[in-house]
């Protein structure tokens, strides 16, 4: 002490007038000295108390509190949990079940038979619109009908003639040759009306506009009076009797993937309800490049119901099944970057008679750290770092809060 008196002495003195070098530097560098003495101890004394509390492991309740809170316990049990792959995706349908509706013939948009939302089945009539040439398709038909039924007659009448050498068999080949050409071209004016859904019988200007496939009327993109052009969609139908997920695996994952896997998924922005579906379909190449594979799996129609095209979802890819120990997923508590369950010890006994009320009221709980692994059906496989006694009992309800009351009451993150 009186070295280190000196040096500091020695050390300020000259900074100092020399009329108080005498006088105060004796107590002023003693008064400095106990001050850097008294602060180093205090840091000790923090960092000591920072690290017991990191380092504490045990918790203790009351009685009543244990009973306020809910504390549940129980033994780890051998479960059959899958592991899964993660992955999203959205609800799609096939191709095959989605059409847009539009006409092969402009025309002025004459009544719409349907509302959006409604369910039509395959040919149901949605709308019709005006188009003044159709009667002139329906002419075209007839007069090429009655000239095939004259000229049918007439090449009759003709090749009996040919046969017996009456008429020159030139005039047979020309009668053979117009019938051939009025029949293409009734056929010709009778595909013109089947394509527009317009019958071949009497005269009309109306062309009906007919779903192509049985579903629900999505998009109506027409109003009545407007001019319905071709090639432009007028309505949406979609059959979600066949609905299914598109999702995206990533590429590490792939190996892991196969036809006939069960998944499980929920939706993003609905219900917690779980809902399953089999992979039926692998892309083969990649989606643009996310440097992610879709995966098409089908969705029972039961289990579609409800579902609209487009919804986002979760899904968990079952993709082994084996029996490991676990853990209801609420006991597992996240503390930083570990992860802990509590194991409720045995009750102190009484060392004195004076303590006897209290160690009779006092549960002791400690942390124990464990490593999780694949959770599923509420359940989280746990491994122990350190060994535990045999049916010791965890905590299996009301983790968060012991460990909340570990930390002081601060925060927890799970």
């Amino acid at each position: 002490m009186k070295k280190i008196y000196n040096y500091l002495t020695a050390k300020f003195a000259n900074n100092l007038p020399q009329n108080l070098i005498s006088q105060r530097a004796p107590r002023y560098f003693f008064v400095l000295f106990a001050i850097t003495i008294i602060s180093c101890n205090e840091k000790k004394e923090e960092t000591a108390q920072e690290e017991n509390e990191s380092e504490k492991t045990e918790t203790v309740l009351t009685a009543s509190q244990y009973k306020t809170i809910g504390i549940e316990t129980g033994l780890v049990e051998n479960r059959n949990l899958n592991k899964v792959i993660k992955a999203n995706g959205y609800t799609t349908v096939p191709p095959q079940n989605s059409a847009e509706v539009s006409t092969l013939i402009g025309g002025t948009v004459k009544d719409i038979f349907v509302l959006e939302g409604t369910y039509v089945n395959k040919g149901k009539v949605l709308a019709t619109i005006q188009n003044l040439e159709v009667i002139e398709m329906q002419e075209d038909y007839h007069s090429a009908m009655a000239n095939v039924e004259y000229l049918q007659l007439e090449y009759n009448r003709q090749k009996t003639l040919s046969d017996e050498n009456v008429n020159p068999r030139k005039i047979f080949q020309e009668v053979k040759s117009k019938l051939a050409a009025e029949r293409a071209r009734a056929e010709a004016a009778k595909n013109k009306l089947e394509a527009l859904n317009v019958s071949t019988k009497g005269s009309t200007s109306l062309v009906p506009i007919v779903a192509p496939i049985s579903g629900f009327v999505g998009k109506i993109s027409i109003a009545k009076g407007a001019y319905a052009q071709t090639g432009v969609s007028l309505f949406e139908v979609v059959d979600n009797s066949q609905m299914h997920l598109d999702l995206n695996v990533y590429e590490k994952d792939l190996g892991s993937i196969s036809v006939g896997q069960v998944i499980d998924f929920v939706l993003t922005n609905q219900s917690n309800k779980s809902i399953k579906g089999k992979i039926f379909g692998i892309n083969k190449s990649f989606s643009n490049e996310s440097k992610t594979v879709a995966v098409h799996a089908k969705i029972e129609p039961a289990d579609a119901k409800g579902l609209i095209p487009g919804m986002y979802v979760s899904a968990n890819i079952n993709i082994t099944n084996a029996t490991v120990p676990a853990l209801p997923k609420d006991a597992v508590v996240r503390n930083a970057d570990k992860y802990f369950v509590y194991l409720q010890e045995e009750k102190h006994e009484e060392t004195k008679s004076e303590n006897k009320e209290k160690q009779q009221e006092e549960i002791h709980f400690k942390a124990i750290e464990v490593i999780p692994g694949t959770t599923d059906l509420g359940f989280t496989e746990v491994k122990f770092v350190d060994e535990i006694p045999a049916n010791v009992k965890i905590v299996t309800k009301g983790a968060f809060y012991l460990l909340s009351a570990m930390k002081g009451g601060g925060e927890h993150e799970h």
